[in-house]
């Protein structure tokens, strides 16, 4: 049976934190998130994972990161370059941005050839997302259009310092994504949440409505796909300054069409991200309790 890979999207830390801030510390041992991934991976039966992250900190990525998982699972490494485009579409002049997830995903497509998950590296996902994961992922057709996703409870992704984005799902009743919804400015509101993009018409959500986090499951189908559909994105959207692929879109639009299917894997682990720079005494309290539950040891990386 082949191992599913960990692909774990790392190359917009530097610039929207300032530096490598997934290193900093939420664990009782200095771990951070990125560890819990790591280590709920490989107890979800993964057996590598690949960091995307950018060249202007790869030394400092590999120290600090990379090397910290040394003996436990193999690691490699892919570059999400700007400049990496098909032929003949050039990197804009004044562009600054990247080019999104799916480009992000794009980059490994000559080192992924087995099934494989998807997450970001500044979001705690849970053990049990991984467990389900890894399950579908070592029995699917790695030749087919047959796509997973972890589903969270939106009551479980809320920050109580601010409103967030998430991705409502559509879910059918045979347990398969029909389509996903943005909203960006849920908030808890008593006993449902709100989107108050229109804050005279506030859209009510129940809180156990099922949400996307980017914690996706593919086959290595998925790079011929994106590989087609970036020279349509380049195409049409190329010389834009700041238009940006996002995998969801990519999924909804195989979906739409018929190509592919994503199966919905219900999780009730509880979603930690730092949002907001309150939200982390947040994320190190709920960490704490998971160890004093006895979910992860108290050293998570001691050999």
């Amino acid at each position: 049976m082949m191992k599913p890979t960990l692909v774990v999207l790392a190359a917009g830390m530097g610039s929207r934190y300032g530096g490598l801030k997934q290193v900093d510390p939420v664990g009782p041992s200095g771990e951070a998130i990125l560890d819990y991934s790591v280590f709920d991976a490989i107890r979800g039966g993964f057996g590598k994972v690949v960091f995307i992250i950018r060249h202007d900190f790869e030394a400092e990525f590999k120290e600090k990161v990379g090397k910290k998982y040394e003996g436990m699972i193999p690691v490699d490494y892919c570059y999400q370059d700007l400049n990496d485009l098909p032929a003949p579409y050039t990197f804009p002049e004044g562009r600054t941005k990247p080019w999104g997830t799916a480009h992000a995903v794009r980059a490994a497509r000559d080192v992924v050839k087995e099934p494989f998950a998807v997450i970001n590296a500044d979001d705690f996902y849970g053990r049990d997302a991984f467990a389900k994961l890894g399950a579908y992922l070592s029995s699917v057709d790695p030749t087919s259009l047959h796509f997973a996703m972890s589903a969270y409870r939106l009551d479980l992704t809320l920050s109580e310092n601010g409103s967030v984005a998430r991705g409502i799902c559509d879910v059918s009743a045979e347990g398969t994504l029909k389509g996903v919804t943005e909203m960006t400015k849920l908030v808890k509101a008593g006993d449902m949440a709100e989107n108050q993009e229109d804050p005279a018409n506030p859209v009510k959500v129940p809180l156990d409505a099922r949400v996307s986090m980017n914690c996706w499951g593919f086959t290595p189908q998925l790079f011929a796909e994106l590989e087609d559909r970036f020279v349509k994105f380049l195409a049409a959207r190329g010389t834009e300054m700041k238009s940006e692929w996002y995998i969801p879109f990519v999924v909804d639009e195989l979906i739409k069409e018929g190509k592919a299917d994503c199966k919905v894997l219900p999780t009730d682990s509880s979603w930690f991200g730092v949002t907001y720079r309150e939200d982390k005494p947040f994320v190190v309290a709920e960490i704490q309790k998971l160890v004093d539950a006895g979910e992860y040891p108290s050293n998570l990386l001691a050999k």
